[in-house]
């Protein structure tokens, strides 16, 4: 597995306001990085400068090895990137949009790109001026799905797409990721992020504040627990580790951090267990728990 994009230490100031704090991630070969935050935490600040047009206040990106400010224009050819907002010449049909974006990249259409075309079922002979959010949207996508790049890099991509169109988006994301290409995936849709990221990190106020797989991040938060049981759980109320506990005749839930797990489990064992249930949290009940305990709202 080759690391095709590196951040270190990367600040970013704007005269007293600092948008990036010392941050660090990296991208490899194959692998789709989620990266998540709320608005303003710094994700559109990373992605400008990984793509050259902000200048680091401190520290340094390197993608393929190389500088990526001082070498932005050679490292684009292997770059392709579709922001939240697209905008597009309005007097241009999707189509002639579509082949200009690619032959600015020193692409082509080609087969894929009539592919894509049925796939997000786009009528390209419209002109952009006429197409909704979504329609735009397809059309910087299926641009991107059809160029021959390295890494791709999606800013709340299904921003404006209805169900069937994420799913087509994913489906040939996953291509991308089984044909070794490296993405940086940012979008507000977590259950989009928690399907298709292989590690995901999360940005807040400007720092990331964890990075690794959805399984280690659910190691580290808590596990929602529903049992029956035949005996008396008060004592639930003085474990260690329980949270948000609700007592309802002999039904229990409550969360519990992965150190008592198990404690909890053997303690409702030992009162009578008629039935066990415990959840892992999802993405965004992860992300939630990060933001609460932060304060943040």
């Amino acid at each position: 597995m080759t690391t095709q994009l590196k951040i270190t230490n990367l600040t970013k100031k704007f005269k007293n306001f600092t948008a990036l704090n010392n941050i660090n991630l990296e991208l490899n070969s194959g692998e789709v990085l989620g990266y998540i935050g709320p608005n303003g935490a710094g994700k559109s600040t990373t992605i400008r400068s990984i793509l050259g047009i902000l200048h680091p206040t401190n520290g340094q990106i390197e993608i393929f090895g190389q500088d990526a400010f001082k070498d932005a224009s050679k490292i684009h050819e292997k770059l392709a990137y579709v922001p939240g907002d697209v905008y597009l010449w309005p007097n241009l049909t999707g189509g002639e949009t579509i082949d200009l974006l690619l032959k600015m990249n020193n692409q082509k259409h080609s087969q894929l790109t009539d592919e894509l075309i049925k796939d997000f079922d786009l009528d390209i002979s419209k002109k952009n001026k006429t197409y909704s959010k979504g329609n735009r949207q397809k059309v910087a996508l299926i641009a991107a799905f059809s160029t021959e790049a390295e890494i791709y890099i999606f800013d709340e991509p299904t921003s404006g797409l209805d169900p069937l169109n994420e799913e087509v988006f994913k489906k040939h994301l996953k291509k991308l990721k089984d044909n070794g290409k490296s993405i940086l995936l940012s979008s507000h849709i977590l259950s989009e992020v928690q399907e298709v990221a292989d590690r995901i990190a999360i940005i807040r106020n400007g720092q990331i504040i964890q990075t690794g797989t959805l399984e280690e991040m659910q190691y580290l938060t808590d596990t929602l627990v529903e049992a029956q049981v035949s005996g008396d759980p008060q004592e639930l109320k003085n474990m260690p580790g329980v949270s948000n506990l609700v007592i309802k005749d002999k039904k229990v839930s409550f969360q519990v951090d992965s150190d008592n797990l198990n404690n909890t489990i053997n303690y409702l064992s030992s009162i009578g267990l008629a039935s066990l249930k415990s959840t892992k949290p999802t993405l965004e009940q992860i992300f939630l728990q990060y933001y609460k305990v932060s304060g943040d709202k």
